[in-house]
């Protein structure tokens, strides 16, 4: 049998700062691909620095996170362009012609700016930054959803945000087939309200406020630095940062995150591209 090819563009915006989550993505992808035995294509578009957005020629679509305030940038080209680029996509999927739907995942910050585009709720600046490895709770639509196969209730993922997505829309969401697949941890101690970390936003474009692309080897780097080890410890105390270098090393926790939950959304994208092409054919 022929090998299906699958095309893939990856949205950076991460403002041309240092990072390892454009190397997580790229590996998530090149070893979902080798696994699925399938022919992989893909091209990066430097969002915000060189305002690159792709064409409507690909299959899947994952859009990274980045820095900086996801409310802040709305007149910006670059933003502007990727407000353009999205509603691109909604228009391809809901044309009844095109038989071939374009899957889109938004991390983190593309994540914010998605919920900014649908309305999905008040975006607004943390009291701090959530900076570590924490417990996410899956709501019970989220459990069903098969991008959260094999995941266990809570698992656990990489955050690393000072915005957050509260008091969402839920009329507005179910009125768009869009809802909440999970919120993040409980914090009795305080009285702040618990933050959206992931939404189904339609059949086609799920997202999350976490980091699950990331991985040990990318974050243990990072906490190589030492203006990023300090600022841990004076924030969270040095018992926070040995903790968390002790999670990252933990096959049940993020690792188990970055080897199932961007691949359970490819696996769905990928079926739906050999349904597709087998009823074409």
């Amino acid at each position: 049998m022929e090998k299906e090819c699958v095309r893939f563009a990856i949205l950076d915006l991460n403002d041309g700062q240092p990072n390892q989550g454009m190397r997580c993505i790229k590996e998530i992808v090149h070893r979902w691909a080798n696994e699925k035995q399938v022919d992989l294509t893909y091209d990066v578009f430097d969002v915000r620095v060189k305002n690159e957005l792709p064409d409507m020629s690909y299959d899947i679509y994952i859009s990274s996170g980045g820095p900086g305030d996801p409310l802040s940038t709305r007149f910006d080209d670059w933003d502007i362009n990727w407000n353009k680029w999205l509603n691109e996509v909604l228009r391809w999927n809901e044309n009844p012609g095109n038989e071939q739907k374009k899957y889109v995942f938004f991390i983190c910050h593309s994540f914010q700016l998605a919920s900014r585009y649908f309305n999905a709720g008040l975006i607004c600046k943390r009291r701090s930054t959530s900076f570590g490895v924490f417990p996410v709770h899956m709501l019970p639509e989220g459990k069903t959803n098969p991008v959260f196969e094999n995941l266990s209730d809570p698992f656990y993922a990489v955050d690393s945000r000072d915005f957050q997505l509260i008091q969402p829309n839920l009329s507005l969401l179910g009125d768009m087939g869009a809802y909440i697949t999970c919120i993040e941890k409980e914090r009795p101690h305080v009285p702040y309200e618990r933050a959206v970390m992931g939404i189904s936003f339609n059949p086609y474009m799920f997202g999350t406020q976490f980091h699950p692309e990331a991985d040990a080897d990318g974050m243990l780097k990072h906490f190589q630095s030492e203006d990023k080890r300090k600022t841990v410890i004076e924030n969270h105390g040095e018992a926070k940062l040995t903790s968390m270098i002790d999670q990252l090393k933990d096959p049940d926790k993020i690792l188990w995150t970055n080897k199932h939950l961007i691949p359970n959304f490819l696996n769905e994208a990928y079926s739906h591209i050999v349904a597709v092409s087998l009823v074409v054919s």
